[in-house]
């Protein structure tokens, strides 16, 4: 599981409407803090000492009652039990740490030390933390989440538009047979902004729990229909060398200034540079005729060997292809022929 995976998976054990959630918030408004170790293990046995094993079902009251008592709280991973309270960790001291209050020194190095998640709640701020690998994740209130998130859906919503506008530029130029790495870049570039934004949003969706649900549904509203373009791209672009190919996920490699640059993208994906003359294949044109099923499609680009000879196919020479009749051929040529009137219409 990767770093981000898994604070995500105690982000959602962490998220408004979850028992432990429940419970850390009977913490913090009784402003007595706390410190509870997420799982249990031989490490965790190791720093330990006095306290005392209860075994119980885990429950928000209960964690709130133990957290009353001095020492740190023990509950099993999946927060189904919990194992012991009032114990005294003693963790290595060599274990840095740019902590500075004693309750979260010991947490992030006994984090660090056993592996294994440690959360606090300070007292004196009434504030929640995740000590996870050695870095600390505050846990924010609802209300500055959902104005992070809506700020993010609103910048959201500006690459979605720019990456439309990029995806139609680019299909106007297929069509004109006009296509440089330079716009195929472009719009590779937009879908993994878009990409990257989405999946910061997805985070505080996570972080929301039962709060996120109207995050969640803009979030869905705003990426629909963006799935599918990268494969597309790779389909259509992918180099000619059998054993090379396109991929859209090496631009996740690529810092933010890197991404914004246009030779930095078109030599991460290995298409040449930025002024190099492209031509698709039209897997995404024809991807846009409706009820085209894609081995169909695929039939038609090998026989016409690519976008332009289907473009200007008549319509005998149309079904001629295996699985195209009468009527299909029809369609393909309305539809082909609405995709022409917009690209001039765009280039105009």
């Amino acid at each position: 599981m990767t770093d981000v995976a898994l604070l995500r998976r105690y982000q959602a054990l962490l998220a408004p409407g979850t028992p432990f959630r429940d419970g850390l918030d009977r913490i913090v408004s009784g402003r007595t803090g706390a410190l509870v170790v997420l799982g249990h293990n031989g490490a965790v046995e190791a720093v330990s000492t006095g306290g005392f094993r209860i075994d119980v079902d885990f429950s928000p009251t209960s964690l709130r009652e133990l957290a009353k008592m001095d020492g740190g709280i023990v509950v099993k991973a999946d927060l189904s039990r919990i194992l012991s309270a009032g114990v005294q960790f003693m963790p290595d001291s060599s274990v840095p740490t740019s902590e500075a209050g004693t309750r979260h020194r010991t947490a992030d190095r006994l984090s660090q030390q056993t592996g294994l998640p440690v959360v606090t709640v300070s007292a004196s701020m009434s504030t929640i933390a995740l000590y996870l690998h050695g870095r600390r994740h505050v846990v924010e209130r609802s209300e500055a989440d959902i104005a992070r998130a809506n700020q993010a859906l609103n910048t959201l919503s500006r690459y979605r538009d720019r990456l439309r506008d990029a995806s139609d530029t680019l299909s106007a130029l297929e069509v004109s047979d006009q296509v440089t790495a330079r716009d195929v870049a472009l719009a590779a570039q937009r879908l993994e902004l878009v990409s990257r934004l989405a999946d910061e949003i997805t985070g505080y969706v996570v972080a929301l729990g039962v709060d996120g649900r109207l995050v969640s549904l803009q979030l869905h509203e705003l990426t629909l229909g963006t799935s599918g373009l990268g494969p597309q791209l790779e389909a259509d672009y992918r180099p000619a060398s059998s054993d090379a190919a396109m991929r859209l996920a090496d631009l996740g490699s690529l810092g933010d200034d890197q991404l914004l640059d246009v030779g930095t993208v078109t030599r991460a994906l290995g298409i040449g540079s930025p002024d190099t003359r492209l031509t698709p294949r039209g897997i995404r044109q024809l991807a846009q005729i409706h009820r085209l099923p894609s081995a169909v499609a695929t039939r038609l680009l090998d026989h016409f060997g690519g976008l332009q000879g289907v473009l200007t196919a008549s319509r005998s020479e149309l079904c001629a292809v295996e699985g195209v009749g009468d009527v299909r051929a029809q369609a393909i040529r309305d539809d082909m022929l609405r995709i022409t009137e917009a690209a001039y219409s765009r280039l105009a």
